[in-house]
């Protein structure tokens, strides 16, 4: 695989890896941010299931042709084709969908919550299929970045029900379809890596979106699609999606999982940024949150 089992090792060449890991998860972040306002937008005439297949099917549409001519097609025809599908379908498929069921169970503030916690899944894979050891350091730094994210979307407490476990089920099928795609496919660049899986996240999204039109259940947009829908599907699926999902895949092939999904604990912060940018309000809670998050990245990366 292209990361160490430990990254953090005190030496030049794992100082470097940290600070490229770091940034690149930073700028995956800040490109996911970008697309929660174009999504906004974009469910007020699309139905969330057939958004997600439409905007995995773009992301997918961009990448697939930037693969070819980064690694060109021998890379592309000689890859786990059949892996591939199968991780990014239940991954990022299957995950995907279940957060929708989640949140129809629930509500977005109970989702949020539980997405905070996510490098608590992080973690206990690559405990279970890297042999990470939990040292105290890291303990903190994981306590330090769940209450930061809670703290940033707002949350308070979570009435562990049905909809709720069904987030948290979403959570570890994230995060271990981000790992299997660095371990399972060790000769693939990030690019690969991320198209593949995200091709397999569409054909299920795909499918689930026709068998839902099939059932009668609202899957088509209640407006004529215009241009603008187009510009913001572009942010929402290249943007928020193939290039966010590219970097992440990248961090994580020098952080581990865990580490890389700590910033995703900041993404409330970048959001509320850009929503200032476009005539938004400060928000100091959502602040905090992301100061104390980052503590909880640094707490977690000391040697």
């Amino acid at each position: 695989m292209e990361r160490s089992p430990n990254p953090m090792l005190p030496s030049a060449a794992g100082r470097r890896a940290a600070l490229s890991g770091n940034a690149l998860a930073v700028a995956s972040m800040l490109t996911w941010a970008a697309g929660f306002p174009a999504a906004e937008l974009l469910l007020e005439d699309w139905p969330a299931t057939s958004l997600i297949a439409a905007r995995l099917g773009c992301a997918v549409a961009m990448l697939l042709p930037l693969w070819l001519l980064v690694d060109g097609p021998r890379a592309v025809l000689g890859a786990r084709w059949g892996r591939g599908l199968l991780v990014g379908g239940v991954a990022f498929g299957l995950g995907t969908w279940l957060l929708l069921v989640a949140q129809d169970m629930t509500d977005a503030v109970t989702v949020a919550i539980i997405l905070s916690a996510s490098p608590i899944a992080a973690v206990l894979i690559e405990m279970l299929w890297d042999g990470r050891r939990l040292t105290r350091g890291f303990a903190i730094g994981i306590v330090a970045t769940v209450l930061g994210g809670a703290l940033a979307t707002g949350g308070g407490g979570v009435a562990l029900g049905a909809g709720a476990l069904v987030a948290i089920a979403a959570c570890f099928l994230f995060s271990w379809g981000s790992f299997a795609a660095v371990r399972d496919f060790p000769t693939l660049s990030p690019i690969g890596r991320t198209t593949l899986t995200l091709a397999g996240g569409f054909a299920a999204t795909a499918v689930i979106t026709l068998l839902s039109d099939a059932a009668g259940l609202p899957v088509r947009p209640t407006t004529q699609i215009t241009a603008t829908h187009i510009g913001l599907l572009a942010i929402y699926g290249i943007a928020g999606m193939a290039l966010s999902q590219v970097m992440f895949i990248a961090s994580i092939g020098r952080l581990g999982v865990a580490v890389a999904s700590f910033h995703v604990n900041i993404v409330t912060f970048y959001v509320m940024l850009i929503m200032l940018a476009l005539g938004g309000t400060w928000d100091w809670q959502a602040a905090l949150g992301a100061g104390i998050v980052a503590v909880g990245v640094i707490l977690a990366q000391r040697s």
